[in-house]
């Protein structure tokens, strides 16, 4: 056995250590994340296009899904102006239908104009940005950010505020 001094260990060790360092730097380059991506805090939602403006009728609600398959909505034509409204006439809104307090689908009561939730009897009001008005929720439904394209009068969903019943994150 032949006995290493403290001397002989670093520099063996550290012999040891440039060489891993020379041959890694690919494998580290590889894994680092691009600049544009680095410092993201929001994943980038899909662009869906959902009615045109001469297809919607006041009051009416038009079903879609957004920002995925397992996400129901509903656009309404509110037929005045109201907040977060998009359109000519500000009065496009449209909304998750999943309740926020356990995810039962909402309703849309026309003759109201509010959605109600059947499970536990929650309210919410499309035209103030999905205020909880009464019931077990605590918060107001997540709303789908709307765009309004003056040029073919088409509305499409362009990302939600807030987050969506039993996610984690809105984008799976």
């Amino acid at each position: 056995m032949i006995p290493i001094t403290r001397r002989g260990f670093l520099k063996v060790s550290g012999g040891v250590a440039a060489g891993v360092a020379i041959g890694v730097p690919d494998v580290l380059h590889a894994a680092t994340p691009t600049p544009e991506v680095q410092g993201r805090v929001n994943l980038p939602y899909p662009l869906h296009s959902i009615a045109k403006k001469q297809q919607l009728q006041a009051n009416t609600p038009v079903p879609f899904s957004y920002p995925d398959a397992s996400s129901p909505c509903a656009l309404i034509k509110m037929g005045h102006p109201v907040p977060g409204g998009v359109g000519p006439d500000r009065d496009i809104v449209a909304y998750s239908l999943l309740c926020t307090h356990m995810g039962c689908p909402v309703a849309y009561d026309a003759e109201r104009r509010v959605f109600k939730c059947p499970c536990h009897f929650s309210i919410f009001d499309p035209e103030h940005a999905g205020q909880m008005v009464s019931g077990q929720a605590t918060e107001k439904l997540p709303s789908i950010v709307l765009q309004y394209d003056p040029k073919d009068e088409s509305v499409h969903a362009v990302a939600v505020e807030g987050l969506i019943y039993g996610r984690q994150s809105n984008l799976l």
